[in-house]
């Protein structure tokens, strides 16, 4: 998916490009004081309920994060799995 980075003024001015461009598969990121502010993007090009833990390490990875998993990670996020073992609900569904 190509990624456009545009100024907040410029998807002020002209946020129905901006739309057009999700629509055509594009993902735009909006920049205020060129810092991220905000990713637009078709709702179809998102992934199902949820990102495996492996793209999540992986896209972290990509983006040189410094954060680190403690040793009780794998047990908080059981318990946290654990906690709700009924499907969620998308609610655009």
């Amino acid at each position: 998916m190509a990624i456009v980075h545009i100024s907040e003024a410029e998807a002020v001015r002209d946020f129905a490009g901006v739309l057009a461009r999700a629509r055509a598969g594009e993902e735009v990121m909006i920049d205020s004081d060129a810092a991220p502010l905000v990713v637009v993007r078709s709702a179809t090009t998102l992934p199902g309920p949820g990102r495996l833990l492996s793209e999540t390490i992986a896209a972290a990875e990509s983006r040189r994060s410094t954060a680190t998993l403690d040793g009780d990670f794998g047990r908080d996020l059981e318990a946290v799995i654990n906690s709700h073992p009924e499907p969620l609900r998308n609610p655009w569904d």
